[in-house]
């Protein structure tokens, strides 16, 4: 990210503590590693979509959205009683999105955390478990439910397109063979991200506010 709010955990703990509360294996990483990575609550819902850095043996750094550093910051702290690791928020300036940045961001299927994330999505419906969630690491908060739906190899109940239209905005029903099966939750220029119901054939005949659309699949498949 080029622009975040950064949270920095760092002490003799800071590997076995994260290692607890973040999807990823950071266990796994080495000095100058980085990944994208969930941070979950214990029932599996998404807290926060970062990306870690692992910047020495005792410390790492998350990258998150402007604005959602405080709120990462408070749920790394829930958990940290006893654990000999200290947490620090530098937060981003404040500036207007770039719309070209947004364009890429949308393409690319990268999550934002005021669009696509609220506090019923599920890393299954988002398409980046393969990208942001370790199956061989020992347990960590919010597991069951990620496991469970990936062992069920069960469809999640919605999933994350890209969509290609133009003129779309936040908001906008997705309208697929005359039914209403969605809502975009990020557009820009003529691509546009959105949740689409679970069991909706995405070769249909799809409409975005009124105008004509192409659903171009689900973000990771």
């Amino acid at each position: 990210m080029s622009r975040a709010d950064i949270v920095k955990v760092e002490g003799p703990d800071a590997e076995t503590y994260l290692q607890g509360q973040l999807s990823q294996d950071v266990a796994a990483m080495t000095v100058g590693d980085s990944t994208s990575t969930f941070v979950l609550a214990p029932n599996g819902h998404i807290d926060a979509f970062a990306h870690v850095v692992r910047d020495a043996d005792d410390c790492f750094t998350l990258s998150i959205d402007p604005g959602y550093g405080s709120a990462l910051e408070a749920r790394l702290r829930r958990f940290l009683l006893r654990t000999k690791a200290t947490i620090t928020l530098r937060e981003a300036e404040k500036a207007p999105v770039d719309p070209e940045a947004e364009r890429v961001r949308i393409e690319e299927g990268k999550l934002s955390m005021a669009n696509e994330i609220d506090d019923r999505t599920v890393p299954a419906e988002t398409g980046w478990v393969d990208r942001a969630v370790s199956f061989t690491k020992g347990c960590y908060t919010g597991q069951e439910l990620v496991a469970r739906m990936d062992s069920r190899v069960a469809e999640p109940p919605r999933r994350l397109a890209r969509i290609a239209v133009v003129g779309s905005k936040k908001g906008d029903a997705i309208v697929i063979d005359g039914a209403e099966v969605g809502v975009i939750t990020s557009a820009a220029e003529s691509i546009a991200l959105g949740y689409i119901k679970r069991g909706t054939s995405l070769d249909g005949a799809a409409e975005v506010g009124g105008a004509p659309a192409t659903v171009l699949g689900p973000v990771g498949a």
